[in-house]
């Protein structure tokens, strides 16, 4: 038998590699970029043509590259940081793998034009799916300028797996703005399709994250800086009131390098915890530096996950700075343990001889349905006077008041009862205005309901959510989803992530009844709502629309159903809201009236029955 092992071709391993390291535009937008830092550059320019599918070109001013390195930095494990393990302990730059110019000149069109600040000419090199097509000396500006043209033109699966261009713009928009933060004294430039979205200047930190999320934010970032002996921490949070609805501005850099932590993002949340609800995100842009060898950055392709030596220590570090940031420029409340308990400024109570005992005064005799004719007072009940009240009401059981005790916040309307004899104190019936149908509402959150084997309870909220699931899927299937117009239209500010994943959803959210119009770069304008959209802001609104279309789960929905599901989610009434019998009637018919009453859009039960069987069976008796 011959041998069945064998080595994979280079250009084989090379695209291997790149499923790894490059996994959309967006992933060689940061590995070309991060090779621009590393190189010393100051000045850095991206440029892509349709979300980086047809072109992606990172200019920049860095050391450039000699002849010799022009060629060889295609090579896999080739790279200018590592030179013996050790230093894999020691890394302070960006890249350090070697494999990210071999994965994209594997699946691509790579030229590459680089020169020293030294030499005279530099060097063009061209690569065609990690073949050298050709390398010459040529006049080129001192800096380094790689264009990366038609990705993954070799690997059609992979091309087709791509997403929209707005989908992918968001996700190269993404990685700009974190490297962008993680460098304020590096100019930065980003053209998409002919149009510049970011030109930013050195500068510091605070103007940064201002330029990069609007001139609004200057007023809503809080200063955070701890130094200890474990790490330095440094940058800026969100002051409470400004919290979003939506997750994407929240930015952890150790050693300049952007990581994804729950458990530190669980330091920052835990931090806010009694001045910000659960379902709302504060901005966050912080800084830690620490000694590269208590950490271990090599546990991830995309070198975006951290291993700490001590990860409680820092987790208690940053909760507790975070904490004493928020305290020192008053954003948290505080209890004055120096004040005087006494009510200096109140006024002087009245001496206790001057104090009267409240008296009520009432009518014994007053009869609510006497309307000042003879005839009526003898057709309804006899009035008893006060004296024969009390010895009636000492008939009465003793937990009466336990069984049948009213909320004096619920508004409910009590109907009296008519005697249908005047003669017999015990025979009542309901007057003639009494509805046809009643239903009752438990603590709120359900609807009880008569039916003929027994009763069923409805989980309203639910209900409510199913009903307006069904109504948008209808308005975005026939494109005529009413709408009602803004007294005052509100604007609404999003990162640029955002505002470009509204631009692709504007045709399905205008179907839902919404009215946006851009306005300027990074703004919408909301000139109406839905109609079906009562007492809610505009602005929470669209940023849950898009928390949850981001953080769906559910991945057999499109993109339609997505949106269809949270505005039903968000605009549904919510446990606790109080009903009166028509609303509770109105509820029903248009629960009833849906295609899939009994299940709610997340897949529970929305009615319970019971029938009187169980009833009997509960109450340990026949039927």
């Amino acid at each position: 038998m011959s041998d069945i092992i064998q080595l994979l071709p280079d250009s084989v391993a090379n695209q291997i590699a790149a499923g790894e390291v490059v996994q959309r535009p967006a992933s060689a937008v940061k590995e070309m970029m991060e090779n621009a830092i590393d190189a010393g550059a100051d000045h850095i320019k991206l440029i892509v043509k349709d979300a980086g599918k047809t072109l992606i070109q990172v200019i920049d001013n860095g050391c450039g590259m000699s002849v010799t390195d022009a060629r060889v930095c295609f090579e896999r494990h080739a790279t200018s940081k590592i030179r013996k393990a050790e230093d894999l302990f020691a890394i302070r730059t960006m890249g350090f793998r070697g494999e990210a110019m071999a994965s994209i000149a594997a699946i691509s069109h790579v030229e590459l034009r680089t020169r020293r600040h030294e030499d005279e000419l530099g060097t063009v090199v061209e690569i065609e799916g990690s073949e050298v097509v050709q390398q010459y000396p040529d006049q080129a500006p001192a800096g380094t300028s790689i264009s990366v043209k038609n990705l993954f033109y070799n690997i059609p699966a992979r091309r087709n797996f791509l997403k929209s261009n707005s989908v992918e713009l968001r996700h190269i928009l993404d990685e700009f703005q974190r490297i962008a933060l993680a460098h304020p004294e590096i100019f930065f430039s980003l053209h998409s399709d002919g149009n510049e979205l970011f030109h930013l200047p050195k500068e510091t930190l605070k103007q940064r994250i201002v330029h990069l999320f609007g001139n609004s934010y200057n007023q809503r970032l809080v200063p955070v800086e701890e130094t200890t002996t474990i790490i330095t921490i440094k940058g800026y949070i969100g002051k409470p009131e400004f919290a979003k609805k939506t997750r994407g501005e929240q930015f952890f850099f150790v050693n300049n390098r952007f990581i994804r932590d729950h458990y530190l993002n669980h330091a920052v949340l835990n931090a806010y915890e009694d001045i910000l609800p659960a379902d709302l995100f504060p901005l966050y842009v912080l800084f830690i530096d620490i000694d590269p060898s208590k950490i271990d950055i090599n546990v991830h392709p995309t070198k975006t996950e951290i291993k700490y030596e001590d990860e409680k220590a820092i987790y208690a570090i940053l909760r507790s700075a975070v904490k004493r940031s928020l305290g020192r420029f008053n954003i948290t409340p505080s209890l004055d343990f120096e004040q005087e308990t006494g009510f200096d400024n109140l006024i002087t109570p009245k001496p206790l001889d001057e104090i009267q005992v409240p008296t009520i005064n009432f009518n014994p005799n007053f009869n609510p349905f006497d309307d000042g004719n003879p005839r009526s007072r003898s057709a309804v009940s006899r009035s008893y006077s006060y004296p024969e009240a009390l010895e009636r009401k000492s008939s009465i059981p003793q937990n009466w008041d336990t069984l049948y005790q009213i909320s004096e916040q619920e508004e409910a309307i009590q109907l009296p009862l008519i005697p249908e004899d005047p003669a017999k104190e015990n025979s009542f019936i309901q007057p003639s205005d009494q509805p046809k149908k009643q239903f009752f509402q438990l603590h709120n959150r359900y609807i009880v309901s008569q039916i003929h084997s027994g009763f069923m309870l409805i989980d309203q909220q639910a209900a409510h959510e199913r009903i307006l699931f069904e109504q948008f899927q209808q308005h975005l299937k026939s494109n005529q989803g009413s709408s009602q117009q803004s007294l005052f239209p509100q604007t609404v500010e999003l990162n640029a992530a955002d505002f470009a994943l509204i631009q692709d959803m504007l045709p399905e959210i205008h179907s839902l009844g919404f009215q946006l119009r851009p306005f300027g770069k990074s703004t919408f304008v909301v000139d109406g709502i839905p109609a079906d959209l009562d007492n809610v802001n505009e602005g929470q609104i669209i940023e849950q629309l898009l928390e949850d279309f981001k953080n769906q789960s559910d991945l057999r929905l499109n993109k339609r159903e997505k949106l269809a599901k949270s505005l039903a989610k968000n605009a549904a009434i919510k446990a606790g809201t109080k009903l009166d019998n028509q609303g509770m009637e109105d509820l029903i018919d248009r629960l009833f009236a849906c295609e899939s009453p009994n299940i709610s859009i997340q897949g529970r039960p929305v009615i319970i029955t019971y029938t009187l069987q169980e009833l009997a069976e509960r109450f340990a008796r026949n039927i």
